[in-house]
């Protein structure tokens, strides 16, 4: 029944594939670094972790339909266990919006694992983002605050945002969340209530080249959260004098940036596993993509973001996105709290380094045996938050002295 339905799935999406970007395969993960049987069992392992949120008894559902690294196997099969979410939410809210609620989440948290790491190579995965989408926007009318969505005006076409503001009778700081290469603007909405809970609202939109964000990364891309800081500015419940970005992953990179193209706008912002230089570089590149520490598919989603197919055009694009040969690394900037771990193999270190070497006196911590971001055994993204970047967040905005 489920290999049907997955079949059936394939199907619809198939006409049209053509004019979808092809890197390498087109259709398969040939970006692993695992096998089939490799991938099955790291998915289970990493959702015995909590990965992506999903339930493990599902990711076992999920993992027993993969009989190839198809891409759209992949998303299928993860997209007919959202499919029956979607269907009990709709069921259960006439009667029971909380357990309506929670399924809309839920059918997210699927569709949202189907599209992974991009859909931009797979009618399968297009299909299970645009789900997704509509899962969350579901899920988004039923929390307390609801989920605004934003419509920007940009370029002949418009930024699309999430905005959740905590209750106050006067205008509350902003964070502007941005998503990394993988992640997309739900994923940073959806722990927004970390922030509601100390009366800052959260403001996020897909970084370039993810999502629906309407240009690709390149030199000036960052426009477009000038672009959203001058609508912030407009909204006579936020404090346009009390913003802060937090990037995510590859968006401490736009991070950065903004930091120093909008220093006069921003309190500061948050890097964790910031890139510079050295990341951009083809020596680094080569090497990176082939991880362990990603799942799959690393290098295509990287060439993603970019709009390039080959290898070849992916290590010619980055460069130019230096922070050295963008003359902005020995700027004046906003205040900067930089974050990794020593042994991230996906970001090189030495651009955290990097940072610190240049410019203004920066903040930063680095956890010696930490991974991407920081994370270790022994260290958590969510303790790392809680004790390194919440405290520093509140200072910034004057909510602790």
């Amino acid at each position: 029944m489920v290999r049907a339905k997955i079949c059936s799935i394939i199907a619809t999406v198939a006409v049209g594939a053509a004019v979808l970007l092809s890197v390498e395969a087109a259709h398969a993960q040939s970006w692993g670094p695992r096998s089939l049987e490799e991938l099955k069992a790291e998915t289970l392992k990493r959702a015995r972790d909590g990965w992506r949120g999903v339930k493990y008894e599902d990711a076992e559902r999920a993992v027993a339909a993969l009989d190839s690294l198809e891409r759209d196997v992949w998303a299928a099969a993860w997209t007919v266990i959202g499919d029956e979410y979607m269907s009990r939410a709709r069921a259960l809210e006439p009667s029971d919006p909380d357990a309506a609620r929670e399924a809309y989440r839920l059918a997210w948290r699927y569709f949202n694992t189907g599209r992974w790491p991009t859909e931009k190579h797979s009618p399968g995965k297009q299909l299970a983002y645009d789900k997704g989408l509509e899962a969350f926007a579901q899920y988004g009318r039923l929390i307390d605050p609801p989920l605004e969505t934003v419509r920007i005006p940009f370029e002949g076409s418009e930024l699309v945002a999430y905005l959740r503001v905590p209750e106050s009778s006067t205008p509350v700081p902003v964070i502007i969340g941005i998503n990394g290469l993988d992640s997309r603007k739900e994923d940073v909405a959806a722990g927004a209530d970390r922030y509601l809970d100390d009366g800052i609202a959260l403001f996020t939109l897909d970084m370039p080249g993810t999502g629906q964000a309407p240009i690709l990364a390149d030199v000036g891309s960052e426009r477009m959260f000038s672009t959203a800081l001058d609508y912030i500015a407009t909204r006579s419940d936020l404090d346009a004098s009390r913003v802060v970005v937090y990037g995510r992953s590859w968006s401490s990179y736009w991070t950065a940036v903004l930091a120093y193209v909008e220093r006069e706008r921003l309190k500061g912002v948050v890097l964790p596993s910031p890139s510079a230089h050295d990341y951009f570089q083809p020596e680094w590149q080569r090497e990176a993509v082939l991880t362990p520490e990603y799942l799959f598919d690393l290098f295509p989603a990287r060439a993603a973001i970019y709009g390039v197919d080959t290898m070849d055009d992916f290590l010619a694009y980055g460069p130019r996105l230096s922070l050295i040969q963008r003359g902005l690394i020995d700027q004046p900037s906003a205040p900067m709290l930089l974050i990794n771990g020593e042994l991230d193999s996906q970001i090189p270190i030495s651009d955290l380094y990097l940072l610190m070497k240049h410019g203004v006196p920066k903040t930063a911590w680095v956890n010696p045996v930490g991974n991407h971001g920081g994370d270790s055994a022994e260290v958590s993204g969510a303790w790392i938050y809680e004790n390194v970047a919440r405290p520093w967040i509140l200072h910034k905005f004057g909510m602790l002295r």
